[in-house]
């Protein structure tokens, strides 16, 4: 499995939800391509973002309804109008979007109409599943599948053909948004082409309990009868959290997976290829070996490592797929054993420069130990911003990093920066809050925290007319311009 990075380029890191605008989200609307303009213009080639799936009500991307679909609150309401399917945008986007299929499907081109039949022709093998768990959801008010009443819990299929009669619409809704999400995500895809632009996704490991997957594959996972969870993933004690990350996911068979040839996955794989040009594969050391935790207990410590499919799954990958342009977030405990795969694979590992300036000179996140299959990064979404991370040091932490960095007369993070984009690392990666040098105010995450995440916004207001000659300098320097 070939790596697809073969040239020095440096991107930014943002999600759509955190770009401007008169909701309360962003959205991939005109301030999408208006934030593709402004990479472009820095001389930045890649936009990364989280994943983009439909959440829960906290907002996290990493636990979504659906590997496979989009988030309808992503959908540009203004970009409806344009279209003609919608008379003006509302404050509830569900309705709206009804709105918005009720005018396509009064006035609505032909071509759109075949586009919409063959969208969902093609996407069928994960779109049936969803369209008719978020209708079923969305008529239990919005409880978990588990929850539900057996028949459908256990998808009996007179109570699944019942349904599918009683609430075709409802089904068919969700379907239409999808197509939606589709259209414009390739619409926003093809500008950031035209633009130079390539699109990095993030593909999390495992799949949240609540979601079209896990209710429609079983099989698949470590569920019991009543859809409960015996062991749930995490991982253990790191610098995130003493006490380790329950993430509560359930986890793979991975026996039954192989057996099934990686289908699931292949599957996973094709949809996302579909959206992104680069994804990275978040948790990449689960897949040798992964944090099996007892559903029952508090915290993330007593669980155990069990083995993952190793090279298996991604020579099946490579069978299906040929090269893929991907990225391992090889963050945590990382073993011999998990590099040593990562390298078999030729894989991009992460190198977090926030992680770097303690543990003395052989620190591998430290610059001089970098290595050009990397992808470095001042920060990532977990991590507080560069600014609010500096500042939340000691004076005896910030003298190591000033002394590493040559004692800089710039303010921070503008040296974190530099660093990232001297780096040897192929692809050098920003979080936005850093280039507005942002403070811990404005952090995207915290991890092990479930409340006050994924709100952050910018606005243009923020942005120094001096900056895109100031970034334009800076990857033109560090020899990251592109070709």
């Amino acid at each position: 499995m070939k790596n697809r990075l073969q040239e020095r380029r440096a991107g930014l890191l943002l999600h759509p939800t955190s770009l401007p605008g008169y909701r309360n989200h962003g959205d991939l609307g005109s301030e999408a391509c208006r934030f593709i303009d402004f990479l472009a213009a820095c001389g930045f080639s890649v936009w990364q973002t989280l994943p983009l799936g439909p959440t829960h009500a906290n907002a996290s991307p990493y636990q979504c309804l659906s590997v496979h679909a989009g988030n309808p609150e992503l959908i540009s309401l203004d970009d409806l109008v344009v279209r003609g399917w919608l008379d003006e945008v509302g404050a509830d986007t569900h309705a709206a979007l009804v709105k918005a299929r009720q005018g396509f499907t009064s006035r609505a081109d032909q071509a759109s109409r075949e586009a919409l039949l063959d969208f969902c022709q093609r996407h069928a093998f994960w779109l049936d599943d969803y369209a008719l768990y978020q209708a079923i959801r969305r008529e239990q008010q919005g409880a978990s599948w588990y929850t539900w009443p057996e028949p459908l819990r256990n998808r009996d299929s007179s109570a699944i053909t019942a349904f599918q009669t009683a609430h075709a619409d409802d089904i068919e809704q969700a379907c239409f948004e999808q197509f939606l999400f589709f259209v414009q995500w390739h619409a926003l895809r093809d500008y950031a082409h035209q633009s130079g632009v390539a699109l990095f996704g993030d593909i999390p490991i495992f799949v949240a309990h609540d979601s079209a997957d896990v209710w429609a594959h079983r099989e698949l996972f470590f569920i019991d009868a009543a859809g409960g969870l015996d062991v749930i993933a995490g991982v253990p004690p790191d610098y995130f959290s003493e006490t380790g990350q329950r993430w509560g996911n359930p986890l793979y068979r991975w026996e039954r997976l192989a057996d099934d040839d990686f289908r699931w996955w292949l599957e996973r794989f094709r949809s996302q290829l579909e959206l992104f040009d680069i994804i990275r594969l978040d948790h990449f050391r689960g897949f040798e070996k992964y944090w099996e935790i007892p559903a029952q207990a508090e915290t993330a410590v007593d669980g155990r490592w069990v083995e993952g499919p190793g090279a298996a799954l991604f020579d099946r990958l490579a069978k299906e797929f040929g090269d893929l342009p991907l990225v391992a977030e090889d963050l945590g405990l990382i073993t011999p054993e998990v590099d040593a795969l990562r390298r078999k694979l030729e894989l991009p590992g992460m190198k977090i420069l926030q992680f770097a300036f303690d543990g003395g000179p052989d620190n591998p996140y430290l610059p001089h130990n970098h290595e050009s299959l990397a992808v470095v990064y001042t920060g990532t979404h977990d991590n507080d911003t560069s600014l609010g991370w500096y500042r939340g040091l000691d004076a005896a932490g910030r003298r190591v990093v000033d002394d590493y960095l040559g004692l800089p007369s710039e303010p921070m993070p503008w040296p974190l920066i530099r660093a990232a984009l001297a780096s040897v690392a192929e692809l050098a990666m920003l979080p936005m809050q850093d280039i507005l040098a942002l403070g811990s105010k404005h952090r995207m995450n915290v991890p092990g925290t479930a409340a006050d995440n994924w709100l952050w916004r910018f606005d243009w207001a923020r942005v120094d007319p001096q900056l895109i000659g100031r970034m334009q300098h800076l990857i033109t320097l560090y020899g990251r311009a592109r070709r």
